[in-house]
């Protein structure tokens, strides 16, 4: 049956759409922190659908949620009052930080952040982007323009100039020998010698935590030194929350939060996490950053009733049950069990993260160099023991992701670890 619907995905659905495995995998239905394929196979999943399935699959609360929002009205876009887009957004206004925030909802992170590129260019009449070495920020013809990721830009053709900023990457790049804070002075420098060779960029889009490029993060605080150099010119924050948002890394619930030290950013993003599954992307900003646009505007599917009854039950459910907290406390041992794993593994030249954030760089022994076909072979490694992860990297760099659902409980990531141990102990 696999192979059959594997050749019906072949012959009618792109060769750039990737697939998982050598023999790739059908999931029928999960629950908890487990999931099963087509043939009954039993996993632990520690990657929630790219960080999607944050709380757990088929959470009750969610799943009522839906059903009872379905049986009334699913949809009817943004032309007509919208009781739960209103709710919904009056929540996210309120832990987002940001002060007279304004929330426009749209289907997925890429078109958060497509509008939120719009309202930067519109509102500083520019449309010069400066964006991070090794970041991703979707999937659209402007998103790919501004992503830092040659693995995930196919294109050089874009409506925006772009511009690289150094600082996305500690370990790695001309400032990784420094300490932190000669590190974020260096990048604070390097910003600023870029800013003197270019007309005023619209604003700066950032990843707290680098996702797609292997859960890669600059030292806390290097954003908001980027940030007082940016207010000085009148240049945005736009700060890319789609996997970092929520409570993920554990420490904060927002991952601009580690680098508030002067202020939060003029716009945020979200996604992936907040629907548990269901597609719910959206913008936070300042209401006149917001309201800037002087030309008619909608969204037909952003803000759809029975996605924001998804959104609104999740989010009541991850804050009533603490799962940064959790994400804080499990994710602590699940680093320090990885890492301790990790020092006797020569292939991995780091473990990096925070939360349930975690990110394992693989390298050929002894050298800085990436080796792809090793992280692939772990990745099959961990699926024949029953456990789900990702991969991402960037500019001669491979490593493997690790982001289960946050209400992930202590013996659960024992048994995700010990798998992880094994795969990796079965590199040759």
């Amino acid at each position: 049956m696999t192979n059959d619907l594997l050749g019906r995905h072949r012959a009618v659905l792109p060769d750039w759409l990737a697939l998982y495995y050598e023999e790739p995998l059908e999931i029928t239905h999960g629950e908890g922190r487990h999931v099963w394929d087509a043939q009954g196979n039993r996993y632990l999943d520690f990657f929630g659908g790219i960080l999607t399935t944050m709380t757990a699959h088929a959470l009750p609360e969610v799943t009522k949620a839906v059903s009872e929002q379905a049986g009334r009205i699913i949809h009817s876009s943004t032309l007509y009052l919208n009781r739960p887009m209103v709710e919904l957004a009056e929540r996210i206004a309120q832990v987002s930080g940001i002060p007279d925030a304004r929330v426009f909802f749209t289907t997925s992170g890429t078109e958060a952040n497509d509008t939120a590129l719009l309202l930067a260019t519109a509102y500083r009449r520019s449309n010069t982007i400066l964006a991070m070495r090794n970041s991703y920020h979707g999937r659209s013809f402007s998103a790919v323009g501004i992503t830092g990721n040659s693995g995930w830009s196919p294109t050089s053709l874009s409506p925006l100039q772009t511009l690289y900023v150094h600082g996305g990457v500690r370990t790695r790049g001309p400032f990784a020998s420094l300490s932190d804070d000669a590190f974020i002075a260096a990048c604070v420098d390097d910003l600023k010698d870029l800013l003197g060779h270019t007309r005023p960029p619209a604003a700066l889009i950032a990843e707290p935590v680098q996702g797609v490029g292997g859960f890669t993060a600059p030292p806390d605080g290097l954003y908001a030194a980027f940030r007082e150099v940016l207010h000085e010119r009148g240049i945005l924050w736009i700060a890319d929350e789609v996997q970092t948002g929520w409570g993920r890394t554990g420490e904060h619930f927002w991952g601009w939060q580690a680098h508030s030290r002067n202020g939060p950013p003029d716009i945020m993003t979200f996604a992936k996490g907040i629907g548990n599954g269901m597609s719910i992307g959206g913008v936070v900003a300042r209401s006149e950053i917001m309201n800037c646009l002087d030309s008619n505007s909608i969204s037909t599917f952003g803000g759809t009733q029975v996605t924001m009854a998804a959104g609104l039950a999740n989010l009541t459910y991850l804050l009533e049950h603490d799962l940064q907290g959790n994400a804080r406390r499990v994710g602590g041992l699940l680093i320090e069990r990885l890492r301790a794993v990790a020092a006797h593994v020569p292939a991995v030249r780091e473990v990096r993260g925070r939360g349930l954030m975690i990110g394992i760089e693989i390298t050929k022994p002894g050298t800085d160099e990436a080796d792809p076909q090793t992280a692939a072979a772990v990745l099959e490694a961990a699926r024949a023991g029953g456990l789900l992860i990702g991969k991402g990297g960037g500019h001669n760099t491979s490593a493997l992701r690790v982001a289960p659902p946050l209400s992930l409980n202590v013996a659960e990531a024992e048994e995700g670890a010990a798998i992880l141990e094994n795969a990796l102990r079965s590199i040759p």
